[in-house]
């Protein structure tokens, strides 16, 4: 007869009951760990039975079958910060970033690539994605604004959601299947300076506004693990905020999964936030707080059983965590299926060609275009010679960005091939028509300040009919640890640009960069300008179709862009109530604004309508507009749907983004556009922490940007009780 928890054909609770019944209090404990790889994980594993285990690739099956052998043979989960594409899988598919997928406005296609990559990262023995990033990005001096959907808070639910689904695939018993995470809960990116990691200056009402509802959004799409942040709200770090983890997350939102903690944060409140005198301690405040998984903190283990011990921690407080745990492993079934590494399903799926064909179309729909005086497309009879200049145009690494082979994690011998990556030059020369001659020079360096290809790249521009320039950041400037007190181009590249201008050839500039960078006058006055961000393998390919016309350009800014580093931060949902729009010496006006970007067509807004303008709280608003693609190209346009309150009991936001839809339009085509908004897409939370929605008068406004200047405007009321 079967042990219980070894029996499949009985409920998950039995199984996890008759098993934690089964354990020693070390056991747990072990359970609640997710030591590094890197070392010996052989003995960790023998002595310690850790739950999960991180940077362990290599050796994941072996790691395993050394889990399997322990005295409960409980499995062990193997964990990878896969964040856009299996990222230290060498030669895997390496997606855009976060930053740019989002770019897209395309759930269904972002979850179709975390479908592929999911199946990418299960293959290698892989049972959970530290992905994705659930941030809003804020002040963009902040080094991982590259891993963010951007500063919207409901395009970045939607997005997240619809990345959790594309991990989870068929459901969490599904052999291909990965765990997603939905991290840093929260308020991780709300920084001072932009330095990673400080004091988040958030009440629970701004984090109840905009920062959880992004989190919330993730639980209802079934995502069942969540990474809490690095630092500290109010003095309290989050991997001791029990209001956030445990009342917030697991009572009221109740969440059924488990929270982990970020790379040692329990240590952090030892070494360096200081607020443990010692481990104990420690171990203790972040199990009550509610954190059930502790990453990398080896102390962890003694701390608790010493906590224990001085009656810190109660083993029913272990209990709780353990429980989650366990039951998460049942239900991916990992006790029947541990999942091991399988390396002829690796040949099969990793890099394949529907991955690659994935990789191209997210990266030509993330693509945006800022500015654009009618040089784009180029022609192929009015281009016949081509300069190709910059230190980003054949750079694999700044195209690929952060959280990839060759990152700051790793070193340059364990790159991706450079074969993998199409890069802006590779795929103009690629693309181009066969009667466009193309030159190329590197003109300067992001990360060093050299002027010695300046001139050499000024001449080469002065005899061609166009100079496509490729510039950006490079992986120095960019991610974890790696903010940066100015946003301007570093190196030689803002000297190289202005010799550039000063040859009077057009300049089309395409940017490769991980956030929004402050746009130099030389940019500014270029023919054109393209937003790439980091565009991922296939990105190259992507930005020279579009620069040909093969592609029209359809990706909208999921992040505004700042005319001068002090606007920060500058995202487009200011609150109401400031005196003025502007500075004493600039505008307050952002240079590209949030939800902006240009077409090789036109579209036209019409006849917006709004049916049951009179709500109810069990009323849906149906809002409905007419959208004319008035140009000569076929197109996709991302349609914009906002909402303001008008008078509000505590100051609220402007406008707020409610609803979004993509649609394709052949030249001359009218279709409508409809969307329906739930009573609560026009809350607001009131002085006491609630979310409400408030009696009186609301405008829906519908667009192509959040420029309030391109917005149609629809009146409806909640009324006002007699």
């Amino acid at each position: 007869m079967l042990i219980p928890y070894r029996n499949p054909s009985i409920p998950i609770e039995s199984r996890v009951e008759d098993l934690l019944s089964r354990m020693t209090i070390e056991e747990k404990i072990g359970q609640m760990m997710m030591p590094s790889g890197r070392g010996d994980f052989a003995a960790t594993i023998r002595e310690r039975t850790p739950g999960a285990m991180l940077n362990i690739l290599e050796n994941a099956g072996s790691a395993v079958k050394l889990s399997l052998q322990t005295r409960l043979g409980i499995p062990l989960l193997i964990a990878e910060d896969c964040i856009h594409g299996h990222s230290f899988w060498r030669d895997a598919t390496i997606f855009p970033s976060q930053l740019a997928m989002a770019c897209s406005w395309n759930p269904g296609l972002i979850g179709s690539v975390a479908r592929a990559a999911g199946r990418e990262i299960a293959a290698t023995g892989v049972h959970w994605t530290f992905s994705p990033v659930l941030c809003l990005t804020r002040d963009l001096r902040w080094g991982r604004v590259g891993e963010t959907f951007g500063e919207d808070p409901h395009l970045d639910g939607e997005l997240a959601a619809a990345m959790i689904r594309g991990y989870h695939g068929a459901g969490l018993d599904d052999p291909e299947s990965v765990l997603a995470n939905a991290k840093h809960f929260a308020g991780y990116s709300e920084t001072q300076g932009g330095r990673d990691s400080s004091e988040a200056d958030l009440s629970r009402r701004k984090l109840r506004s905009y920062f959880l509802p992004p989190f919330h959004e993730a639980v209802r799409s079934g995502c069942l693990t969540m990474m809490s942040g690095y630092q500290a709200i109010e003095g309290v770090p989050c991997v001791a905020n029990r209001w956030l983890l445990r009342e917030v997350l697991k009572e009221e939102w109740g969440f059924t999964g488990i929270t982990v903690t970020d790379w040692d944060t329990v240590g952090a409140m030892v070494t360096t936030q200081k607020t443990c005198a010692d481990y104990e301690t420690a171990s203790a405040l972040a199990v009550k707080a509610g954190n059930d998984m502790i990453m990398s903190t080896p102390e962890f283990y003694d701390g608790a059983v010493n906590a224990l011990r001085r009656g810190l921690l109660t083993e029913a407080e272990v209990d709780d965590a353990c429980r989650r745990i366990l039951r998460l492993k049942f239900s991916m079934g990992l006790f029947e299926n541990p999942r091991l590494p399988d390396a002829a399903r690796q040949r099969e799926v990793i890099a394949c060609r529907d991955h690659r064909e994935k990789n191209l179309e997210i990266a030509r729909q993330s693509v945006v275009l800022l500015q654009n005086d009618g040089i784009l497309p180029l022609r192929e009879d009015g281009v016949l010679r081509l300069a190709v200049i910059g230190p980003n145009a054949d750079d694999d690494m700044a195209q690929l960005g952060d959280w990839t082979l060759g990152c700051p994690l790793h070193g340059d011998a364990t790159k991706h091939s450079r074969s993998c990556t199409q890069t802006i030059l590779d795929g103009l020369r690629r693309e181009s028509p066969a009667t466009c001659r193309i030159e190329y020079a590197r003109g300067c360096a992001v990360d060093d300040a050299g002027r010695d290809g300046i001139a050499a790249a000024a001449a080469l521009a002065a005899r061609n009919d166009v100079a496509v320039v490729v510039v950006g950041d490079v992986l120095g400037y960019v991610g974890e640890r790696h903010s940066t007190a100015t946003l301007e181009l570093q190196g030689g590249q803002i000297e190289m640009l202005e010799r550039l201008r000063d040859t009077g050839i057009p300049l089309v500039v395409v940017l490769v960069n991980s956030k929004p960078l402050v746009l130099p006058e030389s940019i500014r006055e270029a023919a054109a300008v393209v937003e790439a961000f980091n565009p991922g393998m296939e990105g190259g390919t992507a930005v020279a179709e579009i620069l040909w016309g093969k592609v029209n350009p359809s990706g909208k800014l999921c992040v505004s862009f700042p005319r001068h580093v002090g606007q920060q931060p500058a995202f487009y949902s200011q609150v109401r109530g400031q005196h003025g729009d502007r500075y004493a010496d600039l505008s307050q006006e952002p240079l590209f604004p949030f939800g902006h970007g240009l077409s090789y067509t036109t579209f036209r807004y019409a006849n917006l309508s709004v049916s049951n303008s009179q709500m109810t709280p069990d009323s849906v608003v149906q809002v409905r507009v007419d959208v004319t693609n008035t140009g000569g190209k076929a197109g996709a346009e991302v349609v914009q749907a906002y909402v303001s309150d008008e008078v509000t009991s505590v100051t609220w936001v402007a406008k707020e983004l409610k609803a979004f839809q993509r649609v394709h339009l052949e030249p001359g085509e009218t279709r409508p556009v409809e969307f329906c908004l739930p009573f609560e897409a026009f809350s607001l939370v009131d002085a006491e922490g609630r979310r409400v929605v408030e009696r009186g008068r609301f405008q829906v406004l519908v667009g192509g940007t959040s420029r309030s200047a391109d917005l149609l405007r629809a009146d409806c009321v909640f009324p006002v009780e007699n």
